[in-house]
């Protein structure tokens, strides 16, 4: 081989080298800032369905936890005759198994409505139905309250 006079070099030596570099494995930028490039457009249209979805699901569980609170109290009223005092007397009673956590709200406080007992002989008050303390609307406009 001869000898580039400029560089000292062999000619073959400089070819080759290009050649090596032309072979490596491995991404450009430009081909590294298309893939993020997808994955975000990918991700903007996931992320929004996903947190719809999270939402839907926690409105389903307060629809849920209500009939469920609902149901014991008529249940209650049944047995005892009388509506209770409380939820803490539903959970005392084992008509329910411990107090619902509200998932919107993400407590267990609950607004409780008392109301006059028609089942009872001294016209008492009892707790007539449950409500959520939440703010704000579902994904159908209706407020968390009046569930």
């Amino acid at each position: 081989m001869v000898r580039n006079t400029a560089t000292g070099k062999r000619k073959g030596e400089e070819a080759m080298r290009r050649k090596s570099i032309r072979n490596q494995k491995g991404f450009s930028l430009l081909e590294l800032m298309i893939g993020m490039f997808i994955i975000v457009i990918l991700l903007s249209v996931a992320l929004p369905t996903y947190q719809r979805s999270v939402q839907y699901a926690r409105e389903k569980v307060l629809e849920e936890n209500l009939w469920q609170m609902r149901r014991a109290i008529d249940q209650y009223a049944a047995d005892k005759g009388k509506l209770p005092e409380s939820i803490d007397k539903l959970v005392e009673n084992k008509y329910l198994r411990e107090k619902p956590i509200d998932p919107i709200a993400e407590k267990t406080e609950w607004k409780e409505e008392f109301g006059d007992d028609p089942n009872s002989n001294e016209n008492g008050q009892g707790l007539k139905d449950v409500k959520s303390q939440a703010d704000g609307e579902d994904s159908n406009g209706k407020k968390y309250s009046d569930y």
